[in-house]
């Protein structure tokens, strides 16, 4: 019996573990590569080629840019969701893909 209360408290460790490596410093992460890829596609002083001459900007990276800065925004809306959602009594569910509030 211990064991297996032993085992789940290491599950639940490692989960949380996760989620802090992912939330804590994985959604920085990508906005910081989102900050870089949209200076690269710029270009001018945000980027210096050899040579010390202004880079040329590169359309792709303000593509680029702009869908990690998507993927940062929906990721933290989701976050105040499911902490909203607790807190009157639902629970966040992926049934249909897009994030949904649903009653416990």
């Amino acid at each position: 019996m211990t064991s297996t209360v032993a085992s789940l408290e290491a599950s639940l460790l490692g989960q949380v573990a996760l989620a802090a490596l992912v939330f804590g410093a994985g959604l920085p992460l990508l906005f910081a590569l989102g900050i870089r890829a949209l200076a690269l596609g710029t270009g001018g002083s945000a980027e210096v080629s050899e040579g010390g001459a202004p880079a040329q900007p590169h359309p792709a990276g303000k593509v680029i840019a702009y869908a990690v800065f998507a993927v940062v925004v929906l990721v933290a809306l989701t976050a105040i969701a499911l902490i909203v959602g607790s807190g009157f009594g639902m629970k966040l569910s992926f049934e249909h893909v897009y994030p949904t509030l649903v009653s416990k």
